[in-house]
């Protein structure tokens, strides 16, 4: 299994009327984690896009515990609990300030052609990259 762990400050634009954060603005912030945990290991989406691999999201889940508040800092810890194969996906956990768990999530993301924008095989240097986690 591969782990990442990001942390993020909400800021006041990203809250609604009640003072929480708005739902919409997690997928941002798991887009944000996603990103960071493959740059940790050594991947990046410019790197796959330059290589024409698009890694579209097929699914998001997400389910709601508690709210985060302005200026709460978010830890949000990104898994990756298999190898990918023509699909990869994240497990988000995102707890507060006070280390409560507030949210639970999940991402499914597709290895695509950027020729033909069909389903292809995870890359061998993706794979090998995450190899060393499992």
């Amino acid at each position: 299994m591969y782990i990442s762990e990001l942390n993020l400050r909400v800021r006041y634009g990203e809250t609604d009327r009640m003072g929480y954060v708005y739902y919409g603005n997690y997928a941002e912030y798991f887009e944000v984690a996603r990103v960071e945990a493959m740059r940790n290991l050594g991947i990046s989406y410019k790197e796959l896009e330059d290589n024409g691999i698009l890694l579209p999201v097929y699914t998001y889940n997400i389910t709601f515990l508690k709210p985060a508040f302005y200026d709460d800092v978010l830890l949000v810890k990104t898994k990756i609990l298999r190898i990918p194969q023509a699909k990869i996906e994240f497990e988000y956990e995102t707890y507060n300030s006070c280390h409560e768990l507030i949210n639970t999530a999940n991402t499914v993301l597709v290895f695509l052609s950027k020729e033909n924008n069909k389903p292809i095989k995870a890359p061998d240097f993706f794979v090998d990259r995450l190899k060393t986690h499992f």
